[in-house]
């Protein structure tokens, strides 16, 4: 046979395209969150320049408050442990911030270290004694510590300010910005949020994020594997702590003022209602829950004066009756529904 009734043959002739290799299940998941993250950090950037001041004051409240459910959702989501005195940790953040502005005089960015240093310890302190307890007891100490903060805070008048509280100046706006007052306090709350969120992401993608999730799900088995149960327990109130009182330190920033009555108990109680609303264990229940925290409260006061915790409880039970897994599971699930139903478009236009 020559060559060229040899090159003629087909299974010589060269294949006329190359096969396309279909894109992995996991990046097409990637996808929407990536997506949804970008989306929501644009909305997030232009929101101070569309809104009234006042609107931009609650998103800037919600984010505080979201900051404050990350550190409680790393406590209790990703950790299972329990606790009903968040709001102290917040509370004590606040205040170590009014007081290092108001009586020590310091710059208002000096003040995040010195709440999340001061947070860190009496986290890790509460921590060590949590080690003996659990459940309903663990609960019965952190509520009690929310209960005693508020006489504490009113005892010791001379560096608290008593009932009274204490007053500081808000922080203004560098000249170069070019913001108002609201913007910059926005802004300042909108950089924590995300510097927060990075970092609680990094850490639970680390080692340590799969001890604490090795501790939530099975202690015994845990310790089996070589987790120091006592070490991460307390690393996760300590963390959790911290994140709360850095929450507490631009709260008072955006507040200019605090007091004793403004960390009552049911400002844990809310806190936790709002994680348990947003998606415990899950990204986006934090965020999902400040924004709940924030915003519910004031429309149930709209709705009617009289009855404005009815309203609440209400909402609450409707949202644990169509969403069980928090308001985060409920668009986890559009979201799963909706790619699903775009990859199953592209297979039927192929």
């Amino acid at each position: 046979m020559s060559e060229t009734n040899i090159a003629a043959t087909p299974s010589a002739a060269p294949s006329a395209t190359p096969v396309a290799k279909p894109i992995p299940h996991r990046l097409t998941t990637l996808r929407w969150p990536l997506l949804a993250t970008a989306a929501v950090l644009l909305l997030a950037c232009l929101a101070p320049f569309q809104l009234v001041p006042f609107h931009t004051f609650q998103l800037a409240m919600a984010m505080i408050y979201a900051v404050t459910l990350l550190g409680l959702n790393l406590l209790v989501g990703h950790t299972g442990q329990i606790s009903l005195g968040h709001g102290a940790f917040f509370a004590v953040g606040a205040y170590t911030a009014a007081i290092a502005m108001e009586r020590w005089d310091l710059p208002y960015l000096a003040t995040i270290p010195i709440a999340a240093a001061v947070t860190f310890v009496l986290g890790f302190a509460l921590g060590v004694p949590a080690l003996r307890l659990r459940g309903l007891y663990l609960a019965l100490v952190t509520l009690a510590i929310a209960i005693f903060l508020v006489p504490l805070l009113k005892r010791f008048d001379g560096l608290t300010g008593g009932s009274m509280g204490l007053v500081v100046d808000k922080p203004v706006p560098p000249a170069w910005t070019g913001l108002a007052e609201d913007q910059w306090l926005y802004f300042l709350a909108l950089a924590t949020t995300v510097l927060s969120f990075v970092l609680v992401a990094g850490m639970l993608r680390s080692r340590v994020g799969r001890a604490l999730h090795a501790v939530r799900d099975n202690e015994i088995a845990a310790e089996v594997l070589g987790v120091n149960l006592a070490h991460y327990k307390t690393l996760a109130f300590a963390w959790s702590a911290l994140l709360a009182g850095i929450a507490g330190a631009v709260y008072t920033w955006v507040i200019a003022f605090v007091s004793p009555d403004s960390f009552a108990l049911t400002l844990s109680i809310t806190l936790l209602a709002g994680l348990v609303v947003g998606g415990l264990g899950t990204t986006w229940g934090p965020l999902l829950g400040g924004l709940f925290v924030m915003f519910v409260p004031s429309f149930a006061q709209d709705v009617n004066q009289a009855a404005p915790g009815v309203i609440f409880g209400l909402l609450i039970i409707a949202v644990m009756y169509l969403a069980p897994k928090g308001l985060a599971g409920l668009a986890t699930q559009w979201t799963q529904w909706l790619g699903h139903r775009v990859r199953k478009g592209k297979t039927h236009a192929h």
